[in-house]
């Protein structure tokens, strides 16, 4: 996990022309998204479509990677970040206790403050460098940190696979579409073939 500084992060929306500042504390974010070895060590599933221990997990869904988040928590002996309902429903509302210790999805802020770690421009460096994307990649996922990281030390911020997000995307218009970090929105319990998850954890008070 690398220790991320606090800060301020612009988001915008794009279908209302709306911006707004957030502020940010210190938090952890993981320095790659979550590998199918990981996962696979956790759950003992293997869902991806491109199945290899170092590529990122892919085709979970939004309900997974917070299901992991606990389950992983609880391995490590951290407080679990999420109240999940008892049975098993993935329609029902769950709770994220922002004062445990556990592991969590990043935030939106969170994700592009890390992503732009201190820069202001689109990428963070040579694209070809920092990036496997439709010109260089092949058109196949690729193991996770093999491009350049930024100057936080995360790596596959972009390119690659897709994040998910915790926030939810505009409930009047999506209903509960929990927002991944994409101009793509998608229901939290869609599993698409490029989109897995980055681990993030609270600091203290």
């Amino acid at each position: 996990m690398i220790d991320v500084p606090p800060g301020q992060v612009t988001l915008s929306d794009r279908r209302t022309q709306r911006s707004w500042a957030v502020e940010l504390a210190p938090y952890r974010l993981a320095a790659v998204p979550v590998t199918q070895q990981l996962y696979a060590e956790i759950t003992d599933l293997r869902p991806s479509t491109t199945i290899g221990d170092l590529l990122p997990v892919e085709s979970v869904s939004w309900w997974d990677a917070v299901r992991f988040c606990n389950a992983l928590s609880a391995r490590d002996g951290f407080t679990p970040a999420y109240l999940l309902p008892t049975d098993g429903d993935d329609d029902e509302t769950i709770e994220w206790d922002a004062s445990a210790d556990g592991y969590r999805l990043p935030t939106e802020a969170e994700w592009e403050h890390a992503c732009r770690a201190g820069t202001s421009g689109p990428h963070y460096g040579e694209l070809d460098e920092i990036a496997w994307h439709r010109a260089n990649s092949q058109e196949r996922i690729h193991p996770v940190g093999g491009k350049q990281p930024n100057s936080w030390g995360l790596h596959d911020m972009l390119g690659n696979a897709w994040d998910w997000c915790w926030d939810v995307y505009d409930p009047e218009v999506y209903g509960s579409s929990s927002v991944r970090r994409t101009s793509r929105r998608s229901h939290p319990s869609y599993r698409v073939d490029d989109v897995g998850f980055r681990l993030a954890r609270s600091v203290p008070r």
